[in-house]
Parts: C-alpha cells; sequence; structure tokens
C-alpha cells in the first residue's frame, strides 16, 4: 500500500519529523495527519509516510491515555 493510499483513521509514521499521527485526510500532494495526542493537523510527504508498526501502535496507545487522563484531573502529569 503506497502512503497516498493510507486510509484516513490510519496510524502512521511521517518518518521525515519521527512523528506518529492519524490519517486524517489527503490535500492536494499531501497527507494530513493528526498527533495521536491531539493537537494541529500537519503536511506530510506522502513518499515519507509509513503505517506504524505494532510497537509503535502501543507507543501511540500510552501517550493517548496519558493525555487523555492529564485532560481529566485538570492537566497534571
Amino acid at each position: 500500500m503506497t502512503a497516498a493510499q493510507q486510509p484516513e483513521g490510519a496510524l502512521v509514521v511521517d518518518t521525515q519529523r519521527d512523528r506518529l499521527g492519524y490519517v486524517m485526510g489527503h490535500e492536494g500532494p499531501y497527507v494530513q495527519l493528526r498527533p495521536v495526542t491531539g493537537g494541529c493537523e500537519w503536511d506530510a510527504d506522502p513518499d515519507r509516510v509509513r503505517r506504524a508498526t505494532d510497537g509503535e501502535r502501543q507507543k501511540a496507545i500510552r501517550e493517548r491515555t496519558r493525555a487523555l487522563n492529564s485532560a481529566s484531573s485538570g492537566g497534571i502529569l
């Protein structure tokens, strides 16, 4: 599967920035990604995007859980 075919919602790695993100869409020549902890989307080069490995998926779950727990406790980490 090429990067341009990554479906919306897929967890991927932007290898140029070494960041995990969820595919939010495709705009022009770019893949739009959102950080696993939420926040602003960024544009990534589709040739520099790949599917996350199982280990990276586990890391994303931990990061997302930590962010949600922090938000629910008033932002205390």
